[in-house]
């Protein structure tokens, strides 16, 4: 009975998901896509259902392109018509982060001039610069001091739409937005450069992460980008495992840095390269997983799977991880796991041992947080938007992890 058991599990024929993941895809077109990219809506009251402000808007692009991705899965699983107008909205999302800066830098978010909520997401973000643009016609607010996870996470759903949607308009989209963005970097030296001139931030010392984003141009324009991708793949593909290797030295502090990294890996190993390219991208992920497989991290997990196909412990484990997600609240209420867990290397907010999904304190998306964390969390004011759990399931769907 045990082995049927976890035959079963490893099928999926033991968890429908999809009710709630459909659930959460209205949710967040609903309520936490204003402007067609990714914010939290702030509510009244722990217990009030009444938006009165956005938040979390800095991360607009990051978390905009995630849900490009889960978009992405969705309808080539589902051939939905509705997953494929989310794909398109997701896209001019991020064309809009493009345009609103006026020269093909990507922008943290961007909110229309005479928005309700404008003056409050903008006072959030100003510690990141406020400019404005124009937009359709439109004046925009947005911010600016755009870091690399902005852009890792806009390439990383653009790689899952080029993967995934046999659509030609899709790919035209994602063509355009990878060939403005990559040109101007490469025009800049690899340089985050605001309209000013200020430099924001410097993909010099990740040649990783700048072959994560050549690979696409590679791939959906090849006649501009072929050429730089090869000569970068064959000069510094070697040096992937570097910054990896060190990153795992401490896998409790600046954790966000596993989710860059295996996006950034999703996007150098789901397509080809010549084997001696490949293998250095791989040794870098074979130590990546070293330090991340036991996190019950069924993001990671599914990312594993894309890369090296399925085994059943995974299959169970992300079966097992999405279940526990589902009996998470979504709103931000105080979490303080000190009473039941020790903590250890001298941090009252580490623990000793990975905690359960289901206790982690709540966050905007939980993989890029440490499964180590004992408390987090503020006023049950602030509701996450999902892409946590649409993400995997939508990928465990297509990888034949999960059934319907």
């Amino acid at each position: 009975m045990h082995k049927l058991l976890i035959g079963l599990l490893a099928a999926g024929c033991l968890f429908a998901g999809e009710p709630e993941a459909l659930k959460i895809d209205a949710d967040i077109r609903d309520r936490h896509m204003p402007y067609l990219m990714v914010m939290d809506p702030v509510f009244e009251a722990a217990d009030s259902t009444n938006i009165v402000g956005y938040t979390r808007c800095g991360d607009s692009a990051i978390w905009t392109g995630h849900y490009l991705a889960a978009e992405s899965y969705r309808w080539n699983v589902t051939r939905s018509p509705e997953a494929l107008a989310n794909v398109m909205d997701a896209l001019n999302g991020i064309r809009k982060l493009l345009d609103v800066t006026g020269v093909d830098v990507l922008a943290r978010c961007a909110v229309p001039a005479d928005s309700d909520w404008a003056t409050g997401i903008m006072s959030e973000e100003s510690l990141h610069g406020i400019r404005s643009g124009v937009v359709d016609g439109q004046s925009y607010l947005w911010a600016g001091n755009t870091s690399r996870d902005q852009y890792s996470g806009v390439f990383f759903g653009l790689t899952a739409a080029w993967n995934l949607v046999d659509d030609q308009l899709a790919h035209d989209w994602v063509s355009m937005l990878a060939t403005r963005m990559l040109n101007n970097l490469l025009d800049h030296n690899w340089l985050v450069r605001m309209p000013e001139g200020d430099i924001s931030t410097t993909f010099l010392a990740r040649p990783d992460q700048q072959l994560s984003l050549l690979k696409l141009g590679r791939r959906c324009n090849p006649k501009r980008f072929e050429s730089a991708y090869k000569s970068l793949a064959n000069l510094a593909g070697y040096t992937t495992v570097l910054p990896i290797a060190l990153e795992v030295e401490d896998p409790y502090n600046s954790y966000f840095k596993f989710n860059l990294d295996h996006i950034n890996f999703y996007n150098l190993l789901t397509s080809g390269d010549s084997w001696w390219v490949r293998q250095n991208y791989v040794n870098g992920f074979d130590v990546l997983r070293k330090t991340t497989d036991d996190h019950a991290n069924p993001f990671f997990d599914m990312i594993d799977t894309a890369i090296n196909g399925r085994t059943q412990q995974r299959d169970e484990h992300v079966t097992t991880y999405l279940e526990q997600w589902l009996q998470r609240g979504r709103r931000d209420n105080w979490v303080d796991l000190r009473p039941t867990y020790p903590s250890c290397g001298g941090d009252e907010n580490r623990a000793c041992e990975v905690i359960p999904v289901v206790e982690r304190p709540p966050t905007d998306f939980l993989w890029q947080r440490s499964p180590f964390q004992l408390y987090g969390g503020l006023y049950g004011t602030i509701e996450g938007a999902g892409i946590d759990y649409i993400l995997p399931y939508w990928m465990a769907r297509y990888y034949g992890v999960l059934s319907e």
